[in-house]
């Protein structure tokens, strides 16, 4: 059975991975009003990513006999700058997604919950992969530098993302 704090944490956590889901669907919306499909389709499969997170905990929780909490979900931003802000805005946001997994780990040693530390050491190979991931789209939409030639390219490249 898990401990009343470490599973009021993680239900903080799985909360907060379903806010990550509607941010990334409201970025994507952002995306398709831009015509931008393929950054809209990369966001998409983020979104979808982010549930597949929040289920995980979801399902952890339900099988160390944790109760599973879920809370009202905030609306998240709907508009953004330009393609470029709105990744700078997701690599920030996954940038404080992986400060939640470290006080997690931190949480987990403290409260000598060794089945929860190796659970969260997933996420924790997960965040650095995140962070990468929607680093290098930044890098190449600023190499861009705004040439409408350069952007096309991006968002087709963006469209090539499979599955997660």
């Amino acid at each position: 059975m898990i401990g009343k704090k470490m599973a009021t944490a993680l239900n903080e956590q799985m909360n907060h991975e379903f806010y990550n889901s509607r941010l990334y669907l409201a970025m994507a919306a952002f995306f398709h009003d831009l015509n931008m499909e393929g950054g809209a389709h990369w966001m998409e499969l983020q979104a979808q990513e982010e549930t597949g997170h929040a289920m995980r905990l979801y399902s952890y929780l339900k099988e160390r006999g944790g109760r599973i909490m879920l809370e009202a979900i905030q609306a998240p931003p709907m508009e953004w700058d330009s393609p470029l802000a709105a990744f700078e805005a997701a690599y920030q946001h996954e940038c404080s997604v992986t400060k939640e997994f470290d006080q997690l780990v931190e949480l987990a040693c403290a409260e000598k919950d060794n089945a929860t530390l190796n659970f969260l050491q997933w996420f924790v190979t997960e965040q650095v992969e995140e962070e990468s991931t929607v680093d290098a789209v930044v890098q190449k939409i600023k190499m861009a530098h705004d040439a409408p030639g350069a952007i096309f390219m991006i968002d087709r490249m963006l469209a090539q993302r499979g599955q997660a």
